[in-house]
């Protein structure tokens, strides 16, 4: 199955406009094609851990939501995607004004999808990684997203 580029576009809009703690945090999408999505924040102090540093939940967020919207461009109508694991590696303390996020799928599947979050910055015309994620995904009928 292969959507539209619209249906992308729609289809990653709504899952991100839908999510509350994510508009909570401020995260956005920014770009998105079949099996991948690009996304942002714009860091503010409430995102900040102790030290100064953007927290890690703030990132392990940005990846695992971004992770989900790239799977969801690959499945069928009448599905969703959610998360039943996924590590994080923190690279290294994040400092930025702006945190981007890239997710690809790296498998594609009827009952399961794995999806690979990486977390970064630009400095000075670089990638700085702060963190990289491998996320698996369950496939289910939308019906079964419902709370309970």
């Amino acid at each position: 199955m292969t959507l539209a580029q619209q249906d992308i576009d729609a289809r990653v809009q709504a899952g991100f406009a839908k999510a509350a703690f994510i508009n909570d945090l401020g995260i956005r999408p920014t770009a998105c094609g079949p099996g991948w999505v690009e996304a942002e924040l714009q860091i503010l102090p409430r995102h900040s851990q102790q030290n100064g540093f953007v927290h890690a939940g703030v990132q392990t967020t940005l990846a695992d939501h971004s992770a989900g919207a790239a799977a969801a461009t690959l499945i069928p109508d009448g599905f969703g995607v959610l998360s039943v694991e996924f590590k994080v590696n923190l690279l290294r303390p994040a400092l930025c004004a702006t945190l981007l996020c890239r997710a690809e799928v790296l498998k594609p599947g009827k009952q399961i999808c794995v999806v690979e979050a990486e977390v970064f910055a630009w400095a000075d015309g670089k990638k700085r990684l702060f963190s990289k994620a491998t996320v698996t995904l369950a496939v289910m009928p939308i019906a079964d997203t419902q709370p309970r």
